[in-house]
């Protein structure tokens, strides 16, 4: 219960400083934007580029395995290592952007409500 109030407590103070929220939300907004990670399967073989925001910005297949595409059993292959490379970029972007807020809320002073706003996080 005392910890509901001190959250409460400080997002009264949040709201009576709009702008330097406004200006945190920006920081977040503009790194999520010019981070980049990538995932990858197979050894590599397929690697995939996911933005901070979570757009897939490239996929890479190694020439070797591309050159398998012409029978339905390497296809079928391929697809499930760009569906995987696909999913670990996503993960790798969703850690990449908890730590970005995490950094933000620490720099805000306001570390201590990371737990309840976990929540709205991707």
């Amino acid at each position: 219960m005392l910890d509901q109030f001190k959250v409460m407590g400080a997002l009264a103070g949040l709201l009576k400083d709009k702008d330097k929220v406004k200006a945190s939300a920006d920081r977040v907004r503009a790194k999520l934007e010019s981070t980049r990670v990538e995932g990858s399967a197979g050894g590599g073989a397929v690697r995939v580029t996911v933005t901070g925001t979570a757009r897939v910005e490239a996929v890479r297949v190694d020439p070797a395995l591309g050159a398998g595409f012409a029978d339905e059993e390497s296809r079928s292959l391929a697809e499930a290592l760009i569906a995987e490379a696909t999913n670990d970029g996503l993960t790798r972007a969703r850690e990449a952007a908890q730590a970005i807020v995490e950094e933000e809320a620490q720099e805000m002073g306001i570390a201590d409500m990371l737990p309840s706003l976990r929540s709205f996080l991707p």
